[in-house]
């Protein structure tokens, strides 16, 4: 299985230290829960998996291999349409094959509005497009802050059932959010980070007792393992 490894990373910005001795291996064929709460280090960590910063210490080893991202703030040009969008995005990184990109226009309902200029969508369709717009070349693996933040009831359901059936021998996903319960019926694998250092770092089964664990690490301070 392909697998990005952080080694024993330090990230430091002045005197603050955002990473602090980070090991961790994110692989495919599984969904990766990152955890912690505001300043825990996640964004940073997130920067460096995707190579947009370098760490000030340590290594970042990344496989040769595609890796798609969502971020909280969407990503695409505003004066072009949602089909449009596609095509430019789609032009640079080739989906598999076109009915890849059928299927994340119908998992997100962007059908409805694809002739739309991205910059007049609310706030839901923006996330929605920015998602398709991060698994359009079907990467490796796929990373997504808060992927369900702006989306219905409705949409986040669909968009639920996409994720549990993406990891396979070759795709996998790293999600960072504050909500893992949205996540229990997904997850197999949880990371936590507090103030920059991976907490509790194993494999989990049984999402509710995942989630239990967490607010019991945030309420008692704790550093004990997260596993079943």
């Amino acid at each position: 299985m392909a697998a990005i490894r952080f080694e024993d990373v330090v990230k430091r910005y002045g005197d603050v230290v955002a990473l602090d001795g980070v090991d961790l291996t994110v692989e495919t064929g599984r969904c990766h829960c990152l955890l912690g709460a505001n300043g825990s280090g996640k964004t940073t960590l997130l920067r460096l998996l995707l190579g947009l910063t370098r760490p000030t210490e340590g290594t970042v080893a990344r496989p040769a291999a595609t890796v798609g991202c969502s971020f909280q703030d969407p990503t695409f040009y505003p004066d072009l349409t949602v089909a449009e969008n596609l095509d430019v995005f789609g032009s640079m990184a080739p989906p598999p094959d076109e009915g890849w990109r059928a299927r994340l226009v119908g998992v997100l309902g962007l059908e409805r509005v694809a002739t739309r200029p991205a910059r007049d969508l609310s706030g839901g369709w923006q996330k929605k497009l920015d998602l398709a717009l991060a698994f359009l070349k079907r990467p490796t693996i796929a990373v997504l802050d808060e992927p369900l933040d702006d989306l219905d009831d409705r949409s986040k359901h669909r968009f639920r059932t996409f994720l549990a059936d993406y990891p396979d021998e070759d795709h996998g996903l790293l999600l960072a959010t504050h909500h893992v319960d949205e996540f229990a019926a997904t997850l197999d694998h949880l990371t936590i980070l507090d103030r920059g250092r991976v907490v509790s770092d194993a494999p989990v089964t049984g999402g509710p007792a995942a989630r239990r664990r967490y607010l019991d690490l945030i309420e008692t301070g704790s550093t004990s393992g997260v596993s079943e």
